[in-house]
């Protein structure tokens, strides 16, 4: 069952609040937050939709709001302002900031009740298009383009602050033979399976993509070599040791750091790449360190 969407509410009268979270609490998972750094500590968590009152003190909701869309992390997050103030500069004001809505107060429990499933339900049909762009649709796990996209960033982000970056590339072994012997549905169970397990190694930064067909890469922040090379024989080891559907399966890997001699991710990823050949030129199953950049 999916869980409900979260609604953060701010408001700095305690009535409001009360009247805003019993109207929508049987349909979404509510926060609240009655000042305006409470709203944006609480914004972190990543709410689907915020319901932001203006006049608040210290703080204003046109500030809040600002500061929610200057930073990285909640930039997405739709806002919906929720006021007494009622001019049409005020409105436009708020729509400038990056609002989606502006919902004038008294409150309306119909109204209000109807904007908000109306942007829940834009926000949802937004985040499964974005996830048939960006993931894998047999393993769910992030796809070739996502992993283009996101590699420049990581890669430009290591360059300038001087923080590790490191990629593993993953080839099951034999992968054709399995088809060939088990059937198709049988080789889709073992990429699937092979995905969870790289997909629950990730830390909240990492990125775990299949590249296509029986290839699969890890982006790892902050993680030099050394640590990249444990993380991957322990990877090595329980795929080795998972048996899906009964059959031995193992993986072969190749690794590398970037450095900033890697001008992009072509000369970074071949780099992996060389060193995954040589892995399965040198019997499979096993960890190849890539050579450093020229």
């Amino acid at each position: 069952m999916a869980e409900k969407p979260v609604i953060l509410i701010v408001d700095d009268a305690a009535s409001n609040l009360q009247l805003l979270a019993q109207l929508l609490k049987d349909d979404y998972r509510i926060k609240v937050a009655n000042n305006g750094p409470k709203a944006l500590e609480l914004a972190q968590t990543g709410p689907d939709l915020i319901l932001l009152d203006i006049v608040m003190p210290d703080m204003d909701g046109y500030e809040v709001c600002k500061q929610l869309k200057n930073n990285e992390k909640t930039n997405s997050i739709s806002v919906i302002f929720i006021t007494g103030k009622t001019g049409a500069d005020d409105e436009e004001r708020g729509l400038m900031l990056g609002a989606v809505d502006f919902i004038t107060k008294p409150i309306r429990p119909a109204i209000v009740m109807a904007r908000v499933k109306t942007h829940i339900t834009i926000i949802q049909q937004h985040q499964q298009l974005q996830q048939l762009a960006t993931r894998d649709q047999l393993t769910k796990i992030f796809n070739r383009r996502y992993l283009l996209d996101v590699a420049a960033q990581k890669m430009a982000r290591a360059k300038r602050h001087g923080n590790a970056l490191s990629m593993i590339m993953l080839d099951v072994d034999h992968f054709k033979a399995i088809n060939d012997q088990h059937g198709h549905a049988v080789g889709d169970v073992v990429l699937r399976e092979i995905a969870a397990i790289l997909d629950s190694s990730c830390r909240a930064e990492d990125v775990a993509a299949r590249m296509g067909g029986e290839e699969f890469v890890l982006l790892l922040d902050c993680c030099n070599i050394s640590d990249c090379q444990n993380k991957a024989e322990r990877l090595r080891q329980q795929i080795e040791q998972l048996m899906p559907q009964t059959i031995l399966v193992t993986a072969s890997f190749g690794i590398a750091e970037y450095s900033p001699e890697d001008n992009d991710f072509e000369s970074f990823f071949n780099r992996v790449d060389k060193a995954l050949y040589t892995a399965k030129n040198n019997g499979r199953n096993q960890v190849v360190v890539g050579s450093l950049a020229l």
